[in-house]
């Protein structure tokens, strides 16, 4: 997967392009936060809209840390495809995901 070797970054991917919904929100924390072009959105809203009723699919480009900074093709039905760039902040485990930012790149 180009580099992502983190995995909860890697099973955050799997559960978009699976559509499923629950899996993605099993690898967030309970209190997870999220923006889009740097506007903070509600997390739950903005999931549903653009990945889960929207067939959203990500296809890494190219990552660094381990995948914690993605720059990803990502399509739903609404916008087409995109070239996004998408960051992860994970919990000192490093096994849930605390914070997503993504936007265009």
């Amino acid at each position: 997967m180009n580099g992502v070797t983190e995995p909860a970054v890697r099973e955050l991917i799997d559960a978009i392009n699976a559509g499923d919904r629950a899996r993605f929100l099993a690898v967030l924390t309970p209190d997870a936060t999220m923006s889009d072009d740097g506007t903070d959105r509600d997390l739950q809203a903005w999931i549903d809209r653009e990945i889960f009723t929207a067939d959203g699919r990500m296809e890494v480009e190219s990552a660094t840390d381990g995948g914690l900074s993605l720059i990803a093709r990502f399509r739903n039905n609404t916008w087409g495809e995109m070239r996004t760039r998408w960051h992860f902040t994970l919990t000192p485990d490093h096994t849930t995901i605390a914070r997503l930012e993504t936007g265009q790149a």
